[in-house]
């Protein structure tokens, strides 16, 4: 059905629903996640896979992401043997290496003088994933959306006015040239960089976490990971991008942890239409469940387990074209920046298991580490990782970036 809606009739089903999170979070749906189908949504995805996250430009930032993830590893150096939650590292790894990338410089440095801290920027990009994923009764009831029964709208305003103060004082600094490079007008231009900042960090933050939980509570595919590494990277060097290739285990780790990813971004269909005998008016909103397909026994052995090697051998990819593994969606609503947000989660994940040894702290057993979620528009976990990094490379790796 996954296939039919996204492939086969995917021009129909392009639309998007007009949502009180895209009302008031996104500039009145202008932006590349919630804008309607229309010359706005085709020129802001044109610029999006042209200018920034076609692949040659996508390799062109190697050098961004690499400088980030070595900074990432030397913090982590400084914590050896102390409890860390792990998710405050993750965050500012994807935020640096997407600010940098778009904006030409990190935009949370203490040295900025930002307006806001890294913290504090954190916990905003947390309630926007979340607030995006919610389901409003007066998305549903329309006439009782002005009673905001559950201070979502409250909640999304609030939310609003503090992405533009942020937004207003890079756009201060930029806006001359975006307007030069995009031709679209200041309010797109927000709403690019408003997609970018928060996509580009949510991503590897929240997989990243998924997987080293997932590795601490399985420790012998943890093993099998370290055992891969050691013996095709050595303990002499840190993993390089072109590395991933002969990895095939770390591979299939990231797939493992991509297959429990939750809901598309809802669609809804541009005419009426008919699916599997079914009569599909126009205007109907349609979710794709792709956590519901990574848990169809039909398609995968004991899918409720953590385990890698199911991939092992099998030419299953993320971008699209197998659907029964859908983490960036397929089709022309596919998330833009697959291929940069892959390679932030590669990067980072790879090195943080070459570069450390990962152990619960408190003498928490394996069994016992809470792994409930979040409800939104991602799955974060309830409790965030709290961990303990001991390095295993030779120090003189360690360093200040």
């Amino acid at each position: 059905m996954a296939k039919v809606l996204l492939k086969t009739m995917d021009a129909n089903f392009v639309g998007r629903p007009k949502t009180a999170a895209g009302k008031y979070t996104t500039y009145n749906y202008s932006d590349i996640a919630w804008s309607p189908y229309g010359p706005y949504w085709r020129q802001a995805r044109k610029i999006c896979l042209m200018e920034l996250f076609s692949m040659k430009r996508v390799e062109s930032y190697e050098y961004i992401r690499a400088g980030e993830i070595k900074s990432l590893m030397a913090e982590l150096y400084k914590t050896a043997g102390k409890p860390i939650v792990l998710n405050d590292y993750l965050s500012a790894v994807g935020l640096n290496v997407i600010s940098r990338m778009v904006l030409g410089k990190r935009y949370l440095d203490e040295s900025e003088n930002s307006i806001f801290s890294a913290e504090e920027f954190k916990k905003m990009v947390d309630e926007w994933l979340l607030l995006n994923g919610v389901i409003t009764i007066g998305d549903n009831i329309p006439w009782l959306e002005f009673l905001d029964l559950q201070g979502y709208i409250k909640r999304m305003k609030a939310l609003s006015k503090k992405f533009d103060r942020f937004l207003e004082h890079v756009l201060d600094e930029h806006i001359g040239s975006r307007k030069q490079s995009s031709n679209i007008e200041e309010h797109g231009s927000k709403d690019m960089v408003d997609d970018f900042i928060v996509g580009g960090t949510e991503s590897s933050t929240v997989m990243v976490e998924w997987a080293i939980s997932e590795l601490l509570k399985k420790p012998q595919i943890f093993n099998n990971a370290t055992e891969e590494l050691d013996r095709v990277i050595s303990k002499n060097r840190w993993v390089e991008e072109k590395d991933m290739s002969n990895l095939p285990y770390i591979e299939a780790i990231i797939k493992e942890t991509l297959r429990i990813a939750p809901l598309l971004v809802p669609r809804t269909a541009l005419q009426n239409c008919q699916v599997a005998g079914y009569d599909i008016p126009k205007g109907t909103r349609v979710l794709v469940s792709t956590w519901t397909i990574g848990r169809d026994p039909a398609l995968w052995e004991n899918p409720g387990e953590f385990c890698p090697k199911r991939f092992i051998g099998k030419a299953v990819d993320m971008k699209g074209q197998n659907f029964e593994l859908l983490p960036f969606g397929s089709g022309r609503r596919m998330c833009p920046g697959a291929n940069m947000g892959l390679k932030v989660i590669q990067a980072t994940l790879v090195n943080l298991l070459h570069g450390y040894k990962w152990r619960l702290p408190g003498g928490l057993r394996p069994e016992d580490l809470e792994m409930e979620e979040i409800f939104g528009l991602s799955t974060p976990k309830k409790i965030p990782l709290e961990a303990i990094a001991e390095p295993r490379l030779s120090p003189d790796l360690y360093g200040s970036q």
